[in-house]
């Protein structure tokens, strides 16, 4: 029905109602608040995981492949892996794959390292010089091992910072001894922070020879030789890892002579990307719809209220409607103090969201973030849940009877 007055006058008589139940508004306007708080939060800290793995994941090196031994069965099971990569697999992939410009074959163990009476466990890895360029490591103090350390297979160690700060505190690092089984280290380099990688603090980490590994603490296997953990490949550039990746499939089943499933798999950093990016954006929709329900609950509030009002203002319907209001005024006047306590709950809630988002970004290492498309979408979402839930209770007060709304006078 048209309305005879004119909207605005609609709008200014919605928002004396509200003001004049001041309590009550904000009291309605509370599901709302938390509803659009609890989703820009979570999706904030939804995004903020997202961008933490990806930030960690970037720490790999754009151009860099990992050769891992198993295949996706044995990973997803949690079987041990089996001892399927050795050290010729390496040197076949750095002599006979052309798109590979470094390879660096590695091997970790766990050991509890000792100087004076410092102890500590640590993941120790052996590896070879060209460990240094293709997983993009810096040197922060002294030097990284050589081609005639690892010819030699002496026994000197690179530490990481927290590593070195860890087992001689307060003293620099470089040129003391650390003792890892019965065999004495010295510690010629620092290496400049890296950060973590999916949970591992890389910074805690220490590094051998290769060939010191395999001779004074891993062992050789009597049946396979030199088994690896993983081998770290570099590609010549970010357009050869695809070209590179299928080189080397190619040239490890014709070694390990596979005809049906790979014992070994090749990830590279864009895999891990593309895994990562759909696990936390699940995550971050999940985080979402958890808070929308939220919305929903605020905006069934607005609902009960507004029908509690239209009872209560049975006179003042029944009166404007006897002085000429039209049904369209009374339904607009509704629906206005539904959008009104709707949106403004919204603006209201987006600033506690956005305030805990900072919150959370400035206390914790997640980098915590929301987009200005996601405030307002949730500021129109709120808006729009207003106005579905103020329907009701509009029509209701809009299709009482005059005659009958005037008899409680």
């Amino acid at each position: 029905m048209t309305s005879k007055l004119p909207v605005r006058e609609s709008v200014g008589m919605a928002l004396s109602t509200l003001r004049a139940n001041k309590l009550r508004s904000l009291l309605t306007m509370l599901g709302i608040v938390i509803g659009n708080a609890s989703v820009i939060t979570l999706v904030g800290v939804g995004k903020g995981a997202q961008n933490l793995a990806e930030g960690q994941l970037s720490n790999l090196g754009a151009n860099v492949l990992f050769v891992v031994p198993g295949n996706n069965d044995t990973r997803r099971q949690g079987i041990d892996f089996p001892k399927t990569l050795v050290f010729e697999d390496a040197q076949a992939i750095a002599e006979q794959v052309p798109s590979v410009k470094r390879v660096a074959p590695q091997i970790t163990l766990s050991e509890v390292l000792q100087a004076g009476s410092v102890s500590g466990t640590a993941s120790v890895s052996g590896v070879t010089p060209e460990f240094l360029p293709v997983r993009q490591f810096e040197m922060a103090q002294g030097r990284f091992f050589t081609a005639s350390d690892l010819n030699a297979a002496r026994n000197v160690l690179v530490v990481g910072p927290d590593l070195g700060s860890k087992m001689f505190p307060g003293k620099a690092a470089v040129g003391r001894q650390l003792r890892i089984r019965n065999q004495l280290f010295e510690v010629i380099g620092v290496l400049e922070p890296k950060g973590a990688v999916f949970g591992q603090n890389q910074d805690e980490n220490g590094y051998i020879p290769l060939t010191t590994m395999v001779s004074k603490l891993s062992g050789r296997d009597p049946t396979y030789g030199v088994n690896l953990n993983f081998i770290s490949v570099e590609a010549r550039d970010e357009q050869s890892t695809g070209a590179a990746s299928f080189q080397i499939t190619n040239l490890l089943r014709q070694r390990h002579r596979i005809l049906r499933e790979d014992d070994f798999a090749v990830r590279s950093q864009k895999d891990a990307l593309t895994i990562v990016s759909t696990i936390t954006g699940g995550l971050t929709l999940m985080l979402g719809a958890i808070g929308a329900v939220s919305l929903l609950v605020g905006g069934i509030g607005i609902m009960n209220i507004m029908l509690v009002s239209v009872s209560e203002r049975t006179e003042e319907i029944g009166l404007r409607k006897a002085l000429g209001a039209r049904s369209g005024d009374v339904l607009l006047q509704f629906l206005v103090e539904s959008l009104v306590l709707a949106s403004l709950g919204g603006l209201i809630g987006s600033a506690v969201g956005i305030g805990t988002v900072a919150l959370v970004a400035l206390v914790t290492p997640l980098p915590a973030a929301i987009g200005a498309s996601t405030v307002l979408g949730t500021v129109v979402l709120s808006g729009s849940i207003g106005l579905f839930f103020g329907v009701v209770p509009a029509r209701r007060a809009a299709q009482l009877d005059p005659i009958v709304a005037l008899r409680s006078l």
